[in-house]
Order: structure tokens, then C-alpha cells, then sequence
């Protein structure tokens, strides 16, 4: 999230430093001849409003995890449509890549669970490629069990801990 906060801050910095501004001392001249002074607005610019539009599309889609049964790997049919949605995204932004980041819950060996969160990321990763998305735009990394999302020791902690979640990082 810091590394979306950081190009973003610089985009936002790029996107002002290029917009036009014009001045107080800048004028025109109307049909009579008069010389008037132009006011400087303080609308947004139309980079501001856009990027502050693709802050908020990439945080929605962040938000969004696919999850999977205990042991499995094979992509749920009931998550193609945030599939579907992130691919889409991430084929319309060509400055956008998203690292799949694998995980499982606390249940069997770490070796196992790297394993298995890595087989779950590329199983995504394979999803995403089929869509269209580029393969150079996608990553695939495995946590195991090192980053639960609920902590406890129940079903529904677990069920919570078998995911992929997704990071964009626009270049």
C-alpha cells in the first residue's frame, strides 16, 4: 500500500508540475481592446481528478481477495468475476503491474504452505494470462501462513487465511 502511496504522490506531482496555470499577471485583450486580468482558478486539473479516480479504482480492486478450499489450489469458479475485473484493469493500464500474493492458513508445515500459497498465486497468475493480461504485468509470489488475515484457531479464521490477494504498483 505504501508503494501505491508513493506512485501516486509522484503522478500527482508529475500531473501538476505539466498542467498550465495561468498566472495573475497573465492578461487578454477583449473585443474593444481593453486589457483585462485572467483569474486563477482553483478548480482541480483534470490530472488530479483522474488520478484521484484511478487511486480509488486500484484501492476497490486491492480490497478484493480470491479465495480457495483447505488444500486446494484450483481457481473458484465464483471468483472469475473479480478475475475478470482485475484483468481487465490491469490490461487497460499498461504502467500497472500487480503482484498475486499467495496464502494459506496455519495448517500444515511452512514448506508446505509456501508450496501450496505458490500454487495458488500462479493458479491466479495462469487465470489472469488466459484473460489476456500480458505475463510481464503479473507476478506471483507465496506467504504461506506468514500473513493471516483473522488469527484464530477456527474454520472460519482459516477460510479467511486461504487467499491471493492482489498489489498494484503503477510505473
Amino acid at each position: 500500500m505504501k508503494k501505491i502511496a508513493v506512485a501516486l504522490a509522484s503522478l500527482m506531482v508529475v500531473a501538476c508540475a505539466s498542467s498550465v496555470k495561468n498566472g495573475p499577471a497573465s492578461q487578454t485583450n477583449d473585443k474593444n481592446g481593453a486589457v483585462a486580468a485572467n483569474s486563477n482558478t482553483s478548480a482541480p486539473s483534470v490530472a488530479a481528478i483522474d488520478l484521484s479516480k484511478l487511486t480509488a479504482e486500484i484501492q476497490n480492486l486491492e480490497k478484493q481477495s480470491d479465495y480457495f478450499d483447505y488444500n486446494k489450489f484450483a481457481v473458484k469458479a465464483e471468483y472469475q468475476n473479480i478475475l475478470r475485473k482485475e484483468a481487465e484493469f490491469i490490461k487497460s493500464h499498461k504502467q500497472d503491474f500487480v503482484t498475486l500474493q499467495g496464502n494459506a492458513d496455519e495448517r500444515g508445515s511452512e514448506g508446505y504452505n509456501l508450496d501450496l500459497g505458490n500454487k495458488r498465486a500462479v493458479a491466479v497468475e495462469l487465470s489472469l494470462q488466459q484473460m489476456g493480461v500480458p505475463a510481464t504485468q503479473i507476478k506471483a509470489v507465496s506467504f504461506g501462513e506468514d500473513k493471516p488475515r483473522l488469527t484464530c484457531h477456527l474454520e472460519k479464521c482459516w477460510k479467511e487465511n486461504r487467499r491471493v490477494d492482489f498489489v498494484h504498483q503503477l510505473n
